[in-house]
């Protein structure tokens, strides 16, 4: 049986932040491999956020952000299952990172079906229409539509938006590891988006009608 010393688990629980004890458990059934022990970490975290994700989270926060020369801010709320994990630095730190991504990638909604729907209308068509006019055979314009939408979503969608700061993530990567790693269910509730001589824009569309 492979010897996992108390150094290689304080070092995993550094790069991850899981707990003591998972780290140790990982370490173990990698046979020592950190690599792969933080690939069995990132699944096992991964499976048990997806079971947390359809918990009741009613707490949370409301972070603001302004961009350095305060000519761009951020309103944003989310929300966690209590008002400890609320006041954790882990879920803090989580809020402004989201806020500062926001600003900066200018997402129009939290998720797909925030979307206005008479903006995703307009987008089919344009897709659809610009498709038409590069030539492409009928038979195929369907597929090749419902790609150039996917990657609309991927633009514009905040949850399938890649991470400014780490672009190989998505936010919804960070979302997930966030879940694992805190215990609790946590959701980005809604934003809006202020800058300087613009309409704000907010994630809800009723929010923006109010």
């Amino acid at each position: 049986m492979t010897t996992i010393s108390a150094a290689i688990v304080k070092e995993l629980r550094d790069r991850t932040g899981a707990g003591m004890m998972d780290c140790k458990k990982a370490l173990v059934e990698a046979g020592g491999d950190t690599d792969k022990a933080i690939e069995n970490l990132r699944k096992a975290g991964i499976a048990k956020a997806q079971k947390r994700a359809g918990r009741s989270a009613t707490d949370g926060i409301i972070h603001s952000y302004i961009h350095p020369g305060s000519k761009l801010g951020v309103l944003l709320e989310v929300n966690c299952e209590t008002d400890f994990v609320a006041n954790t630095g882990d879920f803090k730190e989580f809020v402004h990172n989201v806020a500062m991504h926001i600003a900066a990638a200018n997402p129009m909604a939290v998720k797909r079906e925030d979307l206005d729907p008479a903006i995703i209308t307009q987008e089919q068509e344009i897709a659809t229409e610009l498709t038409r006019q590069s030539g492409k055979p009928e038979h195929i314009i369907e597929k090749i539509v419902t790609g150039r939408m996917e990657k609309f979503y991927q633009e514009t969608v905040l949850l399938e938006q890649a991470y400014v700061r780490e672009t190989d993530k998505t936010i919804h990567d960070l979302l997930t590891a966030i879940i694992a790693k805190l215990g609790e269910n946590v959701n980005i509730a809604r934003f809006v988006r202020f800058e300087l001589g613009v309409t704000a824009k907010s994630s809800k569309k009723e929010d923006a009608e109010e």
